[in-house]
């Protein structure tokens, strides 16, 4: 599956149209899992006193950043894909803005922490570093970064539909740092399982000094 892209604008493309087809089905699937551990990590690693200003990057229909608001936080969601864009919206009361993965528009220094779950793995290795200082840039000094990714080897390329990177602990750590990320904890998913039963990594980072 391994692939190099020449159009990213077919990749953004056509992993957003795979999302806007099944959005309510994505919906019924997802809007029970319970991401608590996640959001806990990230939470736990923020050092200013609440509420945060959290950025829900990938926030799909808005059940995590319904929860970021209920938990009293400031939670601002970012999504490629329109219906989940408006399903957000509606579902979490908060603002939510329409970006590309690929193109983004953020304010510097403006959040203390970018919550990422099963979002970053559908950025191109090529344009991952990119994106990250863009992630960088956008938090706070010493803010922090949460992510979650389906893990792999190294794999890239389409997979049902979806532009997707499966990511080892080595590698990611390889972005990471390179983006002037530290890391402070990580982890695999669902907890408790054994780790061929757990295909989630997930990871917490601190902005260091650029």
């Amino acid at each position: 599956m391994k692939s190099h892209p020449a159009n990213l604008g077919k990749i953004s493309d056509l992993t957003v149209a795979h999302y806007n087809e099944r959005a309510e089905a994505f919906w019924e699937g997802t809007k029970d899992h319970d991401v608590g551990q996640n959001i806990a990590a990230l939470l736990q690693h923020i050092k200013v006193d609440p509420p945060c200003k959290i950025l829900d990057f990938g926030c799909g229909p808005g059940r995590d950043l319904k929860l970021f608001s209920q938990l009293g936080h400031i939670a601002v969601g970012l999504e490629g894909a329109g219906r989940f864009v408006d399903m957000a919206r509606s579902h979490s009361g908060c603002e939510v803005w329409h970006q590309d993965f690929l193109r983004l528009d953020l304010p510097d220094e403006y959040f203390d922490g970018v919550f990422a779950n099963a979002s970053l793995f559908h950025v191109p290795g090529s344009e991952l570093p990119r994106i990250l200082k863009e992630l960088w840039a956008t938090l706070k000094p010493g803010g922090v970064l949460f992510s979650s990714n389906p893990r792999g080897s190294g794999e890239e390329g389409w997979n049902q539909g979806r532009y997707s990177v499966y990511h080892d602990i080595e590698s990611w750590r390889r972005y990471m740092a390179d983006a002037d990320f530290v890391e402070l904890t990580h982890y695999y998913r669902p907890e408790g399982l054994p780790r061929e039963q757990q295909p989630w990594l997930a990871s917490v980072w601190r902005k260091a000094a650029g």
